[in-house]
C-alpha cells in the first residue's frame, strides 16, 4: 500500500474532512473542523511530501505541477472512497490538501435541509446560486439537490466541475458528468456546449470569471435550470459579487439580467454541534419574489434583508435567524454561533460570563 493510501485512509477512519501535508509540519486532518496531528508521523520535508504526492500522479499530472506549481485532480481509493486533490507550493516547499468526496450521495430528506431548498428541485429554469466559505457543505446540498431531481424528473442533466465529485448514478434522469482540463476546456466551454447538448439542468461547479458567470446566466434565461457555487456570503454580498466581476460599462446590462434570471440564494455556514461530535449547516435562504427583480436592477441590495424577513411564509431565513434558531434548539452553543453571526449583538447576552 503507497504511504499516501495509508494517510488517506486514516482520514476515513477518524470522520475527517480533509488531510494536509506541507513541508515542515508532520500530517495534520480537519476532524469537525479543527486541524490535529496524525498518530504516529514525523514532520515532513519537502522531498518527502512530494516523495508522497507524486504516488497518485499521472506522469502528465506531476509535470503540469512541476511546471505551474499548482495542481487539481480527483482520486479514487477502492474500498477507501474518492478524494479532491489540490497540489501546491509554498515558502516551506511542496503542500497538498486532500478533500474526501462521500461515495454515497444522501439524500435530501436525511440532511435535515430547510424544506423550502426542496423548490428549487421543481424549477424549471432560472439560476440557483449555493455560496459559501471553502468547506461550508456546498457541493452536499447541491449533490443532495441534484439526487431529488434524478429521482423524480426525466432530465438530462450536465455536471461542469473541476474535479468531478459526486458522481450521480442514472435514475429517471440522464447525467452528464464533465470535468474541466479533461472533458473541456473550461468552464465557459463546457457551458456554451450545455446549451447545445439539450441540457435541463447544469451545475456550474465554480463561477470564476466573468464570461463564465455571463454565460450561467444567459443559459439561465433561455430556459435551462443553472445551479452555481461562489464563495461569498449572504444573498447581498453574492449578487453584489457578481455584478463587480463585469467591468464598470457592462454592469448595468448585468444587473438586468441577473434580476431577469436569479431564481435563488442559498448562503450556507458550518457550525461545530454542542457536543462536540459534528457540525451543523446554518442557510440563509431568498426565493424570487416579485419585488426582487426590481432591487438587482437599481442596485438596492440592501434591502434583500427586508425581502429575506418578509419572505418567511415562502421559507426564507436570514443566516442570523438560523444561527438563533439552532443556539435555541441547544444544537450549537452560543459562542460558535456569535462568531458566524452578522449582527453580534443579537448572541451576546446568550454568551457565558466570564
Amino acid at each position: 500500500m503507497k504511504r499516501i493510501d495509508e494517510l488517506l485512509r486514516y482520514l476515513k477512519e477518524h470522520k475527517g474532512s480533509d488531510l494536509h501535508l506541507s513541508s515542515g509540519l508532520e500530517p495534520r486532518v480537519r476532524v469537525h473542523g479543527a486541524l490535529e496531528a496524525v498518530e504516529d508521523w514525523d514532520v515532513l520535508q519537502d522531498e518527502d511530501v512530494r516523495g508522497l504526492i507524486q504516488k497518485i500522479c499521472k506522469p502528465e499530472q506531476w509535470t503540469e505541477f512541476e511546471e505551474n506549481y499548482d495542481l487539481d485532480f480527483a482520486y479514487g481509493l477502492e474500498g477507501c472512497a474518492r478524494f479532491r486533490c489540490n497540489y501546491f507550493v509554498n515558502a516551506r516547499g511542496a503542500g497538498a490538501v486532500y478533500r474526501i468526496i462521500p461515495e454515497n450521495i444522501v439524500p435530501f430528506e436525511s440532511l435535515d435541509l430547510p424544506p423550502a431548498l426542496e423548490k428549487f428541485c421543481h424549477l424549471r429554469s432560472g439560476l440557483v446560486l449555493v455560496t459559501g466559505p471553502t468547506g461550508s457543505g456546498k457541493s452536499t446540498t447541491l449533490a443532495s439537490l441534484l439526487d431529488k431531481i434524478n429521482r423524480n424528473y426525466a432530465k438530462h442533466v450536465v455536471t461542469l466541475e473541476d474535479p468531478v465529485e459526486f458522481v450521480h448514478q442514472n435514475k429517471t434522469s440522464v447525467f452528464s458528468h464533465r470535468e474541466v482540463g479533461t472533458h473541456t476546456q473550461s468552464f465557459a466551454n463546457g457551458l456554451r456546449a450545455a446549451i447545445r447538448e439539450d441540457a435541463d439542468v447544469v451545475l456550474v461547479g465554480e463561477m470564476r470569471d466573468p464570461e463564465t458567470i455571463a454565460l450561467a446566466i444567459t443559459a439561465a434565461e433561455m430556459g435551462l435550470l443553472v445551479f452555481g457555487t461562489l464563495h461569498t456570503n449572504g444573498a447581498a454580498k453574492t449578487i453584489d459579487r457578481i455584478v463587480d466581476s463585469f467591468p464598470a460599462e457592462e454592469q448595468a446590462q448585468a444587473r438586468l439580467s441577473l434580476s431577469e434570471s436569479v431564481a435563488g440564494i442559498v448562503s450556507q455556514l458550518l457550525v461545530p454541534t454542542a457536543d462536540g461530535k459534528g457540525r451543523r449547516a446554518a442557510i440563509e435562504i431568498l426565493v424570487r419574489t416579485p419585488g426582487l427583480p426590481n432591487l438587482i436592477r437599481e442596485g438596492n441590495t440592501s434591502m434583500l434583508n427586508s425581502i429575506i424577513q418578509s419572505g418567511k411564509k415562502e421559507g426564507m431565513q436570514r443566516m442570523d435567524d438560523a444561527l438563533m434558531a439552532l443556539v435555541e434548539a441547544g444544537t450549537v452553543r452560543a459562542k460558535d454561533a456569535y462568531m458566524k453571526a452578522t449582527d453580534k449583538s443579537r448572541f451576546e447576552a446568550l454568551l457565558p460570563k466570564e
